[in-house]
């Protein structure tokens, strides 16, 4: 075959694979320099991942007419999510979700964390991995790899761990997130990414409620007015929790005859996977829009998934777009081990060793449905 020819078909197969474009993105009020990472895939679909907070800033994709949109809420700029934090799609650690009162026992010791969810430790703490910045340690076709070192100590939590967040989106728009830590001494671990989905088009005047929700799920873990789980399992049959065979989401958002329903004023709850802890990731929900037609699926390798329709958002944060974000403007899945699992030995264990690392493996596909 002529170079010519050799060269043409390499062109046309760089351009049909997922590139990576790195790029400065403002400073914070201290002056820490921030870095984002924009991802395209072939199909149109993209991501946008900021250093601090290893932050997942936008993901777009095309609607069934072609016409593409951000799905996720957010804020233009990276200053923004450093003085208004509100967890918009940004990697939560170490511990995802709350641990009742801030504390668990490890090996005969007791560990107490910082508190940021009046009795509670939320998402890490006061400065968890959401609240810092992290270094962009491999960009390549399609992914970058963010680092970030948590000291011994750090909100509380035992063990130096090194952690690692890798964002690869594949040709077929398919963004995989794997997280791993190691440690130099026994402690726990949960992480996940906090994405706010709407899938109608960040700042859509009807929100996300309109969405069909489905989760492969028999069983929730309720919880007390703390919004810690009691460490029972709660069937889901003949509840507003029942998404198995997928139902649109404002059908049970404000059903008060739920005591469940009303405690986490709204869904903000964990949905037990049928499929548990998986060595790959497997289908852990399944969100479609009918409007534009657009469908994300979340798969997993954690026994659980947080819905959370975003009733905390009270008109008080100004996003993208100087939208003002309401309740029901975008919802969250965030795959995940139970909350407060630390101290429910029933749930399965957060513990991570040294040598044996943690990994956790995520993938946001988003489609169209015709």
């Amino acid at each position: 075959m002529a170079l010519a020819g050799v060269m043409t078909m390499a062109a046309a197969a760089q351009a049909d694979a997922a590139t990576a474009r790195r790029e400065a993105a403002g400073t914070l009020a201290d002056g820490t320099a921030v870095e984002a990472v924009t991802l395209t895939a072939p199909n149109g679909v993209a991501a946008r991942i900021l250093s601090y907070g290893a932050t997942l800033q936008r993901l777009s994709g095309p609607d069934r007419n072609g016409k593409v949109a951000d799905v996720l809420l957010g804020y233009d700029d990276a200053k923004d999510y450093a003085e208004h934090p509100n967890f918009f799609g940004v990697t939560v650690g170490r511990y995802a979700n709350r641990i009742g009162g801030g504390t668990f026992a490890l090996d005969g010791r007791t560990y107490r964390l910082s508190l940021n969810d009046k009795v509670n430790s939320l998402h890490g703490g006061a400065r968890g991995f959401d609240k810092q910045s992290w270094r962009i340690v491999a960009v390549k076709d399609g992914s970058v790899t963010l680092a970030l070192t948590s000291a011994d100590g750090d909100q509380g939590y035992p063990g130096k761990l090194d952690v690692t967040v890798t964002y690869a989106l594949s040709d077929d728009g398919a963004l995989t997130v794997t997280f791993a830590a190691a440690t130099d001494k026994p402690t726990v671990v949960n992480m996940t990414n906090h994405a706010i989905f709407n899938l109608a088009g960040e700042g859509s005047p009807m929100g996300a409620m309109g969405h069909r929700l489905t989760i492969p799920a028999q069983a929730i873990t309720p919880v007390d007015a703390n919004l810690i789980p009691t460490g029972a399992l709660r069937p889901v049959a003949g509840t507003v929790f029942d998404f198995r065979n997928g139902r649109v989401i404002a059908e049970g958002l404000r059903d008060g005859r739920d005591p469940q329903i009303v405690v986490g004023r709204g869904y903000d709850h964990n949905f037990a996977l049928d499929k548990g802890p998986t060595a790959t990731p497997q289908l852990a929900a399944r969100l479609e829009d009918p409007v534009s037609g657009r469908v994300l699926e979340v798969s997993s390798t954690e026994p659980g998934v947080q819905f959370y329709t975003g009733n905390f958002l009270d008109g008080t944060y100004v996003g993208k777009h100087a939208h003002v974000y309401r309740m029901g403007d975008g919802i969250a899945l965030e795959p995940q081990k139970f909350p407060d699992s630390p101290n429910k030995p029933a749930f399965a264990s957060p513990r991570v060793d040294p040598g044996k690392p943690y990994r956790h493996v995520m993938i946001y596909k988003l489609s169209v449905a015709r």
